[in-house]
C-alpha cells in the first residue's frame, strides 16, 4: 500500500462520516474515543488529541508514524494513538480503527472479563462468520493509564487468538478494526447493537 494525494482526504472523510454518526448514536461523547486509517506501511491517519468526533473537520487530523509520533504537525496525537499503532503492526490487512464510549461496552466490561455473543445475525459481520449460529467471546482488559503496557497486553492477547475480532477497556469502550475504514465502522455498528442486546437482556 502506498500513500497517494487523494489517500488523506478520503480516510478524513470517512472518519468524520463515522464519528457523524457514533455521536448521533451517544457512542463518542464529549472528546471520547478515537479513529484512524492506515496511510501505507508506516503512517496512518489519526484524530488530534481533544476533538469532539461529532465535530470532526479536516484540520482534527494528523499523520503519524508506527510509533506513533506526528509527522509534520505541532498537534498533539490521542493519547492512546499507541493502540492503533499495535493493530496496524500486529496485521497488514488492518486499514482502519475506531474506538467508541458507548454506554452499553462501558457497563458490559465493567462487569465482564469477557462479552459472549451468541446467535445473533450481525455476528456476520465479524471476520470468519458464516452463520449467526456462532459464539464471539471480545475479550476485556483491564484499563492501565501506561498505553504503551496496554498496547503490549493486547498484543500478546492477539498473537494468542489472531481471530480476536475487536477488545474492549473496561470502562473505557471498544476497539474495532476493518480492511478499511467503511468496514471497521460497520464492525463497531454491529458490536455495539449486540452490546446494546446484551445490555438490555
Amino acid at each position: 500500500m502506498t500513500e497517494t494525494a487523494n489517500t488523506i482526504p478520503e480516510l478524513g472523510r470517512a472518519m468524520i462520516g463515522a464519528g457523524q454518526l457514533f455521536h448521533a448514536r451517544g457512542w463518542v461523547p464529549a472528546t471520547g474515543g478515537n479513529f484512524s486509517g492506515r496511510l501505507g506501511p508506516e503512517r496512518m491517519l489519526i484524530t488530534a488529541s481533544g476533538c469532539h468526533k461529532g465535530e470532526l473537520t479536516e484540520a482534527d487530523f494528523l499523520v503519524a508514524d508506527l510509533d506513533g509520533q506526528p509527522i509534520g504537525s505541532c498537534r498533539k496525537a490521542s493519547y492512546e494513538t499507541l493502540l492503533h499503532c499495535q493493530l496496524y503492526r500486529h496485521d497488514p490487512a488492518i486499514g482502519g480503527a475506531l474506538h467508541t464510549h458507548s454506554v452499553a461496552n462501558t457497563v458490559l466490561s465493567r462487569r465482564h472479563e469477557r462479552i459472549r455473543l451468541a446467535g445473533y445475525e450481525l455476528l456476520k459481520l465479524l471476520p470468519g462468520i458464516r452463520t449467526h449460529d456462532a459464539v464471539v467471546e471480545v475479550p476485556v482488559f483491564e484499563n492501565d493509564q501506561d498505553i504503551a503496557r496496554l498496547a503490549a497486553r493486547v498484543d500478546a492477547h492477539m498473537k494468542q487468538d489472531p481471530a480476536t475480532p475487536a477488545y474492549v477497556i473496561a470502562g473505557h469502550g471498544l476497539y474495532a478494526w476493518g480492511a478499511t475504514v467503511a468496514e471497521a465502522r460497520w464492525r463497531v455498528e454491529a458490536l455495539e447493537f449486540m452490546f446494546e442486546c446484551e445490555l438490555r437482556s
